[in-house]
């Protein structure tokens, strides 16, 4: 049975992420070698940060490339305008982003998983979680993706196996 790689954050670097083939349709889809990727997961150093009212955007480099994050923070805004009730009523959502922004800072080493998204033509992380990492981690998660990569990712679909 072929595994479905759209299920979970497929741990990779920021080359092959950048790389991966875009299908222009409703909704998007991205593709590594024919198998369909939704989710991601890069560990890499915060080398760019933009924070808005509504979002942070943040480039990481993993030392293969850069990639574009964003964390949308806006949970609190349309929870603030949308609640009637005392101010003692949070939005955990709002809560965690705003956490996680606060982790983003320049030259910090992070693990960021999220949702493959594709903003203006390029392809980006639409975060989903933050967290900072020892710096011991970065090469396990280079030799994780590089083993993952060989014995997972770039297999053909099974059904392709077979016509061969």
């Amino acid at each position: 049975m072929d595994q479905p790689l759209h299920l979970v954050h497929v741990k990779i670097l920021a080359a092959d992420l950048l790389s991966l083939t875009v299908r222009h349709t409703s909704p998007t889809t991205f593709l590594r070698c024919g198998r369909r990727v939704a989710r991601a997961e890069l560990v890499g150093v915060v080398v760019s940060r933009d924070r808005r009212e509504k979002f942070l955007r943040f480039l990481v480099d993993d030392g293969t490339g850069c990639v574009p994050c964003i964390l949308w923070l806006n949970h609190q805004y349309l929870n603030a305008r949308t609640s009637s009730g005392p101010s003692s009523d949070h939005d955990p959502t709002a809560e965690m982003a705003l956490k996680m922004s606060e982790e983003v800072r320049l030259g910090t080493l992070l693990r960021v998983r999220g949702k493959i998204a594709s903003y203006r033509g390029a392809i980006q992380i639409t975060v989903r979680d933050v967290v900072p990492n020892d710096p011991n981690s970065d090469v396990l998660h280079w030799l994780q993706c590089v083993r993952l990569a060989k014995e997972c990712y770039d297999l053909p679909p099974r059904s392709a196996q077979g016509r061969t």
